[in-house]
């Protein structure tokens, strides 16, 4: 309790000086811009040649958009992870972390927080509404528990990601361009609708990181396209599971950090 605690008053404090910078409203419009027309390029694409087969634009967006708001959600959230091996590891910064008595991890999930980076789940949170709306989808307990389940497991599989990439750092040294695969461009994935998804692609977001686990299932059993309740429900125990993965390859990284920095 105490390190959850010392986890909302730290993000509370980063949220008040956040929005004592005059400009913030700015940064928040700007994030919530580049959220809302990123996936303009899909919806004209299906706008001019129509659904693929049972494929609609509606089924698409709300794939995409648990995936982007779960992703938002962790961004936020954990954002010190983010820049955890350029601002931590690399400036020899996480030293510091070392003498306070405070868990690492939460030390480090709290480092950094930028309210605009709160715009991107907003948006994607609005769209998931907007496509269940869409999709004739009654609001209901059993609706609400999926959905929630859903955003939950996805942000803590992001969240994995960045604690992945933060333990790797510990070696490496700064973050590998090839784990932008697992970030930015993963969301991307869910723009292709799963039928028509090369079998690689499809296993490695399913059995590596389980990005489809935490969008497409849900989404499927929220909807009614045909894949059974248990899979649906996958999303937490999945996210939690991959999450814990990564703990372990941040606790290996701890255990080998030999300090670096200037």
């Amino acid at each position: 309790m105490k390190e959850l605690r010392f986890y909302v008053r730290s993000l509370r404090l980063h949220l008040l000086g956040g929005v004592e910078y005059k400009g913030w409203w700015i940064m928040v419009l700007q994030v919530l811009v580049v959220a809302v027309t990123d996936p303009i390029g899909t919806v004209l694409m299906f706008a001019r040649f129509g659904s693929v087969g049972s494929w609609s634009v509606e089924r698409i967006l709300l794939i995409y958009a648990l995936a982007v708001t779960s992703y938002g959600l962790a961004e936020s959230l954990f954002r010190g992870f983010d820049y955890f091996p350029s601002k931590m590891v690399r400036s020899g910064d996480f030293d510091r972390l070392l003498l306070r008595p405070r868990t690492l991890f939460t030390q480090a999930a709290v480092s950094y927080f930028h309210i605009h980076r709160l715009a991107r789940p907003a948006a994607g949170l609005a769209v998931v509404f907007w496509c269940l709306a869409r999709q004739n989808t009654a609001p209901s307990p059993r609706s609400l528990w999926l959905l929630v389940s859903a955003l939950l497991g996805g942000t803590l599989v992001y969240a994995g990601v960045f604690v992945f990439m933060s333990g790797i750092s510990f070696f490496t040294v700064g973050i590998l361009d090839w784990m932008i695969i697992f970030t930015n461009a993963s969301y991307q994935v869910t723009r292709i609708p799963l039928p028509y998804m090369p079998g690689a692609l499809r296993s490695v977001f399913t059995f590596v990181m389980p990005m489809l686990v935490i969008s497409y299932y849900p989404a499927s059993v929220l909807c009614g396209w045909g894949e059974p309740l248990w899979k649906g429900l996958l999303a937490l125990p999945a996210g939690a599971a991959f999450l814990g993965l990564s703990l372990l390859v941040w606790r290996v990284g701890v255990r080998h950090y030999k300090s670096t920095g200037s």
